[in-house]
């Protein structure tokens, strides 16, 4: 059975950073593409960030590039959000999802089989 852990959120001020983490199990993580999604209250899904680990490509949305880093460690079947100088716009749930970048950023329920549970980050000051 595929699953994805998140941990790693909570609260933040504005300007701060957070690591988020996401570990796998039941699939070769290695050779997957990864994503993170948010849902911020009341709003829908975003695609945030995706990985191709085995060929080094990351993607970004532009609401986080420059602020955001996507990693991934094979050896501990483990995705990262690295995010940095966080604002209150990055308040959501962040997921993690088993895919690469998504083709129909409106409708990212079918862009992914494998979620994991959802981890809360919030901004505030």
């Amino acid at each position: 059975e595929e699953q994805l852990v998140e941990s790693g959120g909570g609260l933040v001020q504005p300007g701060g950073s957070l690591r988020l983490s996401c570990v796998a199990s039941g699939f070769t993580f290695a050779t997957s593409a990864m994503s993170w999604v948010r849902q911020a209250p009341g709003k829908g899904l975003e695609w945030v960030s995706s990985i191709y680990s085995y060929i080094h490509k990351t993607y970004y949305a532009d609401s986080v590039k420059g602020r955001f880093t996507i990693s991934a460690d094979n050896a501990k079947n483990t995705l990262y959000l690295q995010m940095s100088s966080l604002k209150s716009e990055d308040t959501a749930v962040y997921y993690c999802a088993k895919g690469g970048p998504p083709v129909d950023e409106l409708n990212l329920l079918n862009e992914y089989d494998t979620w994991g549970q959802g981890t809360q980050v919030t901004v505030s000051s």
